[in-house]
């Protein structure tokens, strides 16, 4: 099990947990709460007692330790996609939100993760976008539409705007919570569709100033999807943190099943031998202040790079993290149209450090 600010956690079973009371101990008071006497109950487990593993935590870091503790631990199931190994009961924490960027060259997909976070952002449950930048999503969809999809539920979801909904919450009262979107509901439950959304809820949390976010799945892949996962959600933790006039604090990814495909075993077998990736450099903070007007600016940006119409920067007013965000949309055009020319002058004009990794992974 996975927590705390990057730990792996593997409690023993509870009859293997020797209960240390007071005969044993004058400090034993420490490790409990006072509503939690280990004389009452000898059955609970505290979190002090649980074996850890620390290590920094930034995405990639978070990756290692994930594969290795499927490979290792993970048990053989059978579900529909296919044959999979399976940790369960798991909880990851991100102390910065921004680390959000796999840097290795099996897992560093930068401009997916956008593309599937302006998805969201769009509100989108149109196919075509999204195979843009993830062509899997076709083998979910119901014709050209994706009924799971995310962005209708967290911002129209049966005329209810869940993200407006929380941060109104939040504004009246810091310590409120309620401010909990779900998108898993009771009619997937019912559905026999394809595509039914792996994640449960969100909850989001303002604790000294800063915006928690804990999000809740009840499935997720570790390779594919994970990167991805926690990539979209923090980004959408820090917009609704400016939102709020608040800062980023801890993310929280809980998983009911997580697993490791059989079909990616190898390719996350070659992810390990890439050992662990240099932290910096992290995403720039956002701008502050109200973030939707640059959503939607970058927004507009995005789908005409994506539908193949002449951009004018210009046009768009757009602050230097946004800028940036909407160059990458430029390199992965050309990217896709293999135009190498394009991709290198654009090299030249990118302002931030943080992509050119990326950018000349591109062009080796």
């Amino acid at each position: 099990m996975l927590n705390g600010t990057g730990e792996v956690f593997r409690p023993k079973p509870i009859s293997a947990i020797r209960v240390t009371t007071s005969k044993d101990s004058n400090d034993s008071n420490k490790l409990w709460p006072k509503c939690l006497d280990p004389k009452r109950f000898p059955h609970i487990i505290t979190y002090r007692q649980w074996p850890r593993l620390s290590f920094p935590a930034t995405l990639d870091d978070l990756m290692n330790v994930v594969i290795e503790e499927i490979l290792s631990h993970g048990i053989e199931i059978a579900p529909t996609e296919g044959p999979a190994i399976e940790i369960s009961g798991v909880l990851l924490q991100l102390t910065n939100p921004r680390a959000r960027l796999s840097r290795t060259e099996t897992r560093g997909k930068p401009y997916s993760c956008l593309g599937e976070l302006c998805w969201y952002l769009a509100k989108s449950d149109d196919l075509g976008f999204i195979e843009y930048y993830l062509p899997r999503y076709e083998k979910r969809a119901d014709g050209r539409k994706l009924p799971g999809a995310y962005g209708p539920r967290l911002f129209e979801s049966d005329g209810t705007k869940q993200v407006d909904e929380i941060v109104d919450t939040l504004k009246k009262k810091r310590c409120s919570r309620q401010a909990v979107i779900q998108l898993f509901d009771a009619h997937d439950l019912v559905t026999r569709q394809k595509d039914v959304p792996c994640t449960c809820t969100l909850q989001f949390m303002i604790r000294s100033d800063q915006l928690i976010l804990i999000v809740y799945m009840r499935s997720n892949d570790a390779f594919l999807g994970l990167p991805h996962d926690i990539f979209c959600f923090t980004m959408l933790q820090e917009i609704v943190a400016h939102a709020l006039e608040v800062e980023v604090g801890v993310y929280k990814h809980a998983l009911g099943s997580l697993h490791l495909y059989q079909s990616d075993v190898e390719s996350a077998k070659e992810f390990l031998t890439e050992g662990f990736q240099s932290t910096k450099p992290i995403m720039p903070a956002m701008p502050l202040g109200d973030p939707w007007p640059n959503v939607a600016a970058l927004l507009a940006a995005e789908d005409d790079l994506r539908n193949n119409r002449a951009y004018d920067s210009g046009s768009v007013e757009l602050p230097p993290t946004g800028a940036t965000l909407s160059a990458c949309f430029k390199f992965f055009a050309a990217k896709k149209n293999r135009d190498v020319a394009a991709i290198k002058a654009l090299r030249r004009e990118m302002s931030s450090d943080t992509y050119l990794p990326f950018i000349d992974k591109m062009l080796n």
